[in-house]
């Protein structure tokens, strides 16, 4: 097994309020994958076999934002998570935990809270981990 996290859904109660935001966080262009009752967009993926997934969805009640309550999903925040935590609170978000260093083995981290008032964390792995 690759990866224990296959797929995730952040919601949101305003799917495009919730799209330009992590458009602008990670400066990418997000998938629709609308249904009906259900309004999706995807993180672009390269690998749907091997990657891991993942959507903003807002399904009018079934997934609920919380800053509280829930798992807390660690989002790719290489190189830098302070580049993140920048263009988060750019596109609206709040840093509720600034940029921390976990251990010299482990990277940083940081939360935000996003414009739907999700609780989302950032982390980044020591450079010496990242491919040159």
């Amino acid at each position: 097994m690759k990866n224990v996290i296959s797929w995730f859904e952040i919601p949101a109660t305003d799917i495009e309020r919730a799209q330009k935001f992590y458009e602008a966080v990670f400066q990418i262009q997000m998938t629709n994958m609308d249904f009906p009752g259900v309004k999706m967009r995807a993180f672009p993926l390269d690998d749907p076999m091997n990657g891991v997934g993942g959507t903003i969805i807002d399904t009018s009640g079934f997934h609920k934002p919380s800053q509280t309550e829930g798992p807390l999903i660690y989002l790719n925040g290489n190189p830098d998570v302070q580049h993140f935590l920048d263009r988060a609170e750019a596109a609206g978000g709040k840093i509720i935990v600034p940029k921390r260093e976990i251990s010299p083995e482990h990277g940083y981290m940081a939360i935000i809270t996003d414009t739907e008032g999700n609780r989302i964390a950032f982390h980044s792995v020591p450079e010496k981990y990242l491919q040159k």
